[in-house]
């Protein structure tokens, strides 16, 4: 998990429970996801650029622009089947930027790389200012937190990733978001973990006693507990659902 004020990735071993520092200068990464050879593929907030940091800690840079211009500052990001990243770009700004804080894009966009490929695909617009984001495992549906507008939207997937049928899936505010193998989505803010069932329900409410909470996702060797990351704790929850890979 990314302590991006510290500019740090740290990781906690089942074995011991420790933490230990994976890498420092960490480019400033904020939301992460693992691709199916271990890789661990960042938003790197530092220069606004989507990495992949290897096994050996060695980084090479997937994207560092779109359109010629660098991205509002990647936040988020999601890897469906097929091997291609879904990202949010918002607009948070940063103190230790040497860019201008001005927006870089027109909009505050959800981008997909196809895999192999090296170039953004703008597949979601006319947000606020997206941040969360989880796709489901069958691959057919996308879901964006829109923060500051206090809502997460559903999308239809479509073969060559483009995204169709916007959909107001529930209105909350939401920062990291994962799902369970009942297609139950969790979201993160403020006062916690909340649940929504398929059809946008809440279900569930985990406090965490934090001032903010900010990811959320599954984990361990069958996937059955719960990770979250808050202002100043990593919290681990049990669960009688699993995630999905």
């Amino acid at each position: 998990f990314t302590d991006q004020p510290n500019n740090k990735i740290i990781k906690w071993s089942a074995t011991d429970n420790s933490l230990t520092v994976f890498m420092d200068d960490a480019g400033r990464s904020n939301g992460t996801y693992f691709d199916k050879k271990g890789n661990l593929i960042t938003c790197a907030d530092l220069d606004n650029q989507l990495w992949l940091i290897d096994k050996n800690k060695k980084v090479k840079v997937l994207v560092k622009n779109y359109n010629g211009k660098l991205l509002n500052g990647p936040n988020d990001l999601w890897i469906d089947n097929k091997g291609g990243i879904y990202i949010t770009d918002p607009l948070y700004v940063r103190d230790y930027w040497k860019r201008s804080p001005e927006m870089q894009q027109d909009d505050r966009c959800v981008y997909y790389l196809k895999p192999g490929k090296k170039e953004l695909i703008r597949v979601a617009d006319h947000f606020v200012q997206p941040n969360g984001i989880i796709g489901s495992p069958d691959n057919k549906l996308l879901y964006v937190a829109d923060i500051d507008d206090n809502k997460v939207y559903r999308y239809d997937i479509q073969e060559d990733g483009s995204l169709t049928n916007r959909f107001l899936f529930t209105n909350i505010n939401s920062d990291g978001m994962t799902i369970d193998n009942k297609g139950n989505i969790y979201t993160t803010n403020a006062d916690g973990v909340s649940v929504f069932n398929p059809k946008g329900e809440k279900i569930e409410q985990i406090p965490t006693g934090e001032k903010w909470t900010a990811n959320v996702t599954f984990g361990g060797k069958k996937r059955d507990k719960l990770f979250i990351t808050a202002s100043t704790s990593v919290f681990i929850i049990d669960m009688k659902v699993k995630g999905v890979e």
